[in-house]
């Protein structure tokens, strides 16, 4: 094999620079395109990101990092792990990813080019999707059982390594690795078949001429079992025993390796990655290894400094360093050059993919100091002071008395679809073509059409559907002190959905009241309740680019006071229910079980900060969805909301399994939002009744996983209809 390189990356974004993945993905789903100018637009991307990567002088450049969808439903497919229900889907790989609506005649399969056949005539539901690590990236979980039956289909790295081959670009597939694969799908006992795949995809492309293969796994940053660690031994003894194969790079980010790098070590691995930023240098012996050190942040936009990365390089002790991102850079944008309205001074602190991957090859060139790594002081945060309302059971009381809400009360999440309309009307409002006065009323006009739709279909709680806002993060950032927002810094969430964090760096306060208007104004409109919606503190920081001279605790308990005055002006307007989202509190939570209550504690400490200004008429709820929730239920319950939304239908009503113990309103979501499917009336129904089974009326709520913004008002009416259809039969069986 040949020499590693003396700098790389652990990956690259893949949305393009201008959202041209999205558009086009957009497009082909919408009929409007052609598979060939779908795969066109990948081949673009792709070889404008290789070209820009050998330009800024990077000397190890990966390949399989591209995706239409995600990378683990990739893997899922190099495998074979299609289950047997999709495969007759015109596109088992969008089918799995997003669902089908109705019948299509056959095409070629998103990932090998090969023919699938046509699909059953009734949709089918999507995969379970839930968040990749403590990131806001959602990924596609694989679905394996005793009958799945493995079988390599390399088409997809093979034909990228041949491409970057015809552009003149010798490159490092990336895969994710068998046992972090095996983790997230809960089928680590089918390793030894997994095994052969990888065995296979190592030959095959060894026979290919590739030098070097990256297998993922950071799942062994976190806390591992005996057994778990027994499967990573297993797992690199067995590929690393191969004849014929690449070289293998272990690459492991998002935190330290702890007790899974002295056995990673043992194995007859080459190359294995540490994240320098977010974990210690490594103190197992490497003097046999190949260490590709992540000293370049791959998780924030701030310039990295050289003299501490140039002494941490330095402070390693391998066989070879080779200097890298800690992580892959799909979680950045791509370059602050595209952001010329940033003020100066702060835009001179940037650094997205472009300026990342030029710090690497800058600390490559450097040369490491043999100096001990640079440790930042921190002064520690002080005692966790929890603040809170009357006992939820005053307050029950009190909201009862003054909503007067049926049993099961039906509400939505709060967003409505966003109209092409509505955003070519924030695009001229922003581009000065369109007076504001005019982008008011289009604005009023929406949340008119909205109510009127919720009132026609029947549902108990409305909301306005958030026609003013972009995203649930950025429009409160725009109105903060202490927050910058980008033109183009946009970053991939999932499939073809995009966010362009904001960027705070500056202590954070709330000049004005910020939703009061919209809410006061829909709530004249009808004579039900309709609810206020703002934006959890916790969310709000860990969905923006967050300063790093400052505790975290801290930085999100300025924002809890912005989003407290928020609430007093909404409850002070007149608004009886008031939704705190925090949809990121598991995303936040440490990989290491050590660090979790003490965060679980502040984080929960917080948003009852944020909403300890309501009174006890005015009944606050709270959303979460896609993060595996059910693992923090004691947190959710401890953040004192009247009610909780949570997301269920996508992932199989799992969370039922969880929440009897749960001592206050919760809406276990009836109805996936991430698909175009329109879910059945009996469908909706039986999901009701299994919440049925688990909670008592009086505290069970309906609404779908998710807020609408994604999705058509064809199919948004057509879904909430037969909710509402399914509610009133439940409630007639129950009398209630």
């Amino acid at each position: 094999m040949s020499p590693f390189p003396k700098s790389t990356v652990l990956g690259y974004p893949r949305i393009g620079p201008r959202r041209e993945l999205k558009r086009a993905l957009e497009s082909y789903w919408d009929g409007r395109s052609t598979r060939a100018e779908l795969d066109q637009v990948g081949a673009e991307i792709r070889e404008r990101t290789w070209r820009g990567l050998a330009e800024l002088g990077l000397e190890g450049l990966p390949s399989n990092t591209f995706s239409l969808y995600d990378q683990v439903l990739d893997t899922a497919v190099l495998l074979g792990a299609v289950p047997a229900r999709y495969r007759e889907a015109d596109d088992p790989y969008f089918a799995m990813a997003r669902g089908t609506a109705g019948p299509v005649t056959a095409q070629r399969s998103s990932v090998s080019g090969g023919t699938w056949g046509a699909k059953p005539p009734e949709g089918l539901a999507p995969l379970r999707m839930t968040k990749w690590f403590d990131t806001n990236y959602h990924y596609i979980v694989p679905e394996i059982g005793p009958e799945t039956v493995f079988k390599l289909d390399a088409g997809k790295p093979l034909a990228e390594v041949r491409e970057a081959r015809a552009l003149g670009f010798e490159t490092r597939p990336v895969v994710v690795g068998p046992v972090t694969f095996l983790l997230l799908a809960g089928a680590l006992d089918r390793l030894d078949d997994v095994l052969g795949c990888y065995e296979e995809l190592l030959s095959t492309l060894a026979a290919e001429g590739v030098e070097w293969l990256q297998l993922d796994e950071p799942a062994l940053v976190g806390d591992r079992t005996p057994d778990e660690l027994d499967a990573v031994a297993t797992a690199y003894e067995r590929l690393g025993a191969l004849g014929a194969r690449p070289g293998l790079f272990v690459a492991s980010y998002f935190g330290e390796l702890g007790e899974s790098l002295p056995v990673l070590a043992g194995t007859p691995v080459e190359a294995i990655g540490v994240d320098l930023v977010r974990g210690g240098v490594p103190g197992a012996d490497l003097s046999g290894k190949i260490v590709v050190a992540g000293v370049v942040s791959g998780r924030d936009v701030w310039r990295t400094s050289p003299e501490r990365a140039l002494a941490t390089l330095g402070a390693v002790r391998a066989a070879q360093v080779v200097v890298s991102t800690s992580c892959s850079l799909l979680h950045v944008p791509y370059d602050v050059g595209a952001e010329p309205d940033l003020e100066p001074s702060l835009k001179a602190r940037l650094a997205f993919a472009e300026q990342k991957v030029a710090e690497v090859v800058a600390l490559a060139r450097a040369g490491f100091h043999g100096a001990s790594p640079v440790d930042p002081s921190v002064a520690l945060p002080g005692p966790v002071v929890a603040e809170g309302r009357s006992p939820y059971a005053v307050r029950a009381a009190a909201q009862a008395e003054h909503l007067r809400l049926p049993a099961l009360p039906i509400t939505t999440i709060g967003s409505f679809p966003q109209t092409g309309e509505l955003r070519a009307a924030r695009a001229a409002l922003a581009a000065g073509t369109l007076p504001e006065s005019d982008y008011e009323r289009q604005v009023e006009a929406e949340i008119e059409r909205v109510i009127r739709v919720q009132e026609r279909l029947g549902l108990d709680v409305l909301v306005h559907g958030e026609p003013e806002r972009n995203d649930m993060v950025q429009y409160f950032a725009e109105h903060l002190d202490g927050f910058a927002v980008t033109q183009n810094g946009w970053v991939q969430s999932y499939g073809s959905r995009c966010t362009r964090p904001p960027i705070l760096h500056g202590d954070v306060s709330r000049p004005a009241p910020i939703t009061v208007r919209w809410a006061a104004y829909a709530q004249s409109l009808t004579g039900k309740p309709v609810k206020g919606m703002l934006t959890g503190p916790v969310t709000i920081v860990a969905w923006s680019f967050v300063r790093d001279d400052l505790p975290l605790r801290d930085v999100v308990f300025q924002v809890a006071d912005a989003v407290r005055d928020e609430v007093r002006d909404l409850e002070a307007a007149g608004v009886s229910i008031i939704q705190v989202d925090e949809p990121a509190l598991r995303e936040l939570l440490p990989l290491r079980r050590g660090a979790q209550a003490d965060y679980l504690e502040w984080a929960v400490a917080a948003y009852r900060r944020a909403t300890s200004g309501a009174g006890d008429r005015t009944q606050i709820h709270t959303h979460l969805c896609y993060s595996d929730a059910d693992q923090i239920l004691a947190a959710i319950d401890g953040l004192d909301a009247d009610v909780t939304t949570i997301e269920s239908a996508r992932s199989g009503a799992r969370i039922l399994g969880a929440v009897g113990a749960f001592g206050r309103g919760l809406g276990p979501g009836v109805y996936d939002i991430h698909s175009p499917r329109v879910p059945g009336a009996d469908e909706v129904e039986d999901l009701l009744r299994r919440t049925l089974g688990v909670l008592p009326v009086e505290r069970v709520w309906v609404n779908p996983d998710c807020g609408l913004k994604t999705r058509t008002y064809e199919q948004v009416e057509a879904s909430l209809a037969n909710v509402v259809t399914a509610t009133r039969r439940v409630r007639e069986s129950l009398g209630a």
